[in-house]
């Protein structure tokens, strides 16, 4: 039978296959879209199941923040090209409004299949490699950012006592600055007690060599190795660091300083840094 043009335009905007394709499953179906649109849906899986093993090293990391939940997650796929694609875009965003609005907090079949979709359509492998949903509870402020290439992302929950002071707008611009700060330095703990004590341990180790042909007494020297940990652990800890609008102060020194401003008690609720590929 004649297959109109039309049709398997038709078909092709359905499906993302190439408009051969659509003809060919078209005729192989005597015209019925459904039969083809089937077809063609079976033969896109099992093309991304030959894509499978491909890396998938580029991609974006998505964040939505309502009144009441904060979402995010990295999606990754084969190349930068589709990455910066609208379809792809929409699809994180997608993923996000529709994980907040079930409640999800994993990766559920739902949103696998979303993904396949599009991986079907694009052919590429893509992967939702993480993802994270949790609360805004009511006495804190929330920001995020997301840098311009979408490679990094950050979220910042400040708690305040009163609730009130969270909307104070010194809190919400240090939160704000806060997730700048984060994709900035990207810090690999929050708070010293965050750091693992092998990792602590080692690092003594490793000072204590630096300083054991010194010739100065066993204290002197202990007390230097407990410097250089400091140091060091000033350089890694979230709080610790230099603030990012102000390096004269630590991260925690301004805190202090919003929360004497606002005349509020603050602290870090939530803190969360995504970097594609780490």
């Amino acid at each position: 039978m004649e297959i109109k043009a039309s049709d398997v335009k038709a078909l092709r905007e359905q499906t993302g296959a190439g408009m051969m394709e659509c003809k060919k499953a078209l005729a192989e179906t005597n015209g019925d879209p459904v039969a083809a649109a089937k077809i063609l849906k079976e033969k896109g899986l099992a093309a991304v199941e030959k894509r499978a093993g491909r890396a998938t090293s580029e991609g974006r990391i998505f964040i939505k923040i309502t009144d009441s939940k904060a979402a995010i997650c990295e999606l990754t796929c084969e190349t930068d090209f589709v990455a910066k694609n609208a379809d792809f875009i929409a699809l994180g965003e997608k993923l996000l409004d529709t994980a907040i609005e079930k409640n999800y907090t994993s990766i559920t079949d739902e949103l696998s299949g979303m993904l396949l979709e599009l991986a079907t359509k694009i052919r590429e492998n893509m992967s939702l490699r993480r993802l994270e949903v949790f609360d805004v509870p009511a006495d804190a402020a929330a920001a995020s950012y997301v840098h311009t290439d979408g490679k990094t992302g950050t979220i910042v929950l400040i708690k305040a006592e009163p609730a009130a002071a969270k909307d104070n707008e010194a809190v919400k611009t240090f939160a704000y600055d806060c997730c700048l700060h984060m994709a900035a330095f990207t810090p690999a703990y929050i708070k010293r007690d965050d750091v693992d004590e092998a990792y602590i341990n080692e690092q003594k180790e490793i000072f204590a060599k630096q300083v054991e042909s010194l010739d100065k007494p066993d204290n002197v020297k202990a007390g230097i190795v407990q410097g250089k940990l400091n140091k060091h652990l000033a350089e890694i800890c979230f709080v610790d660091q230099p603030f990012v609008k102000d390096d004269k102060v630590s991260v925690s020194k301004k805190m202090e300083e919003i929360a004497k401003t606002a005349g509020a008690k603050l602290s870090f609720e939530r803190v969360v840094l995504y970097r594609l590929g780490l």
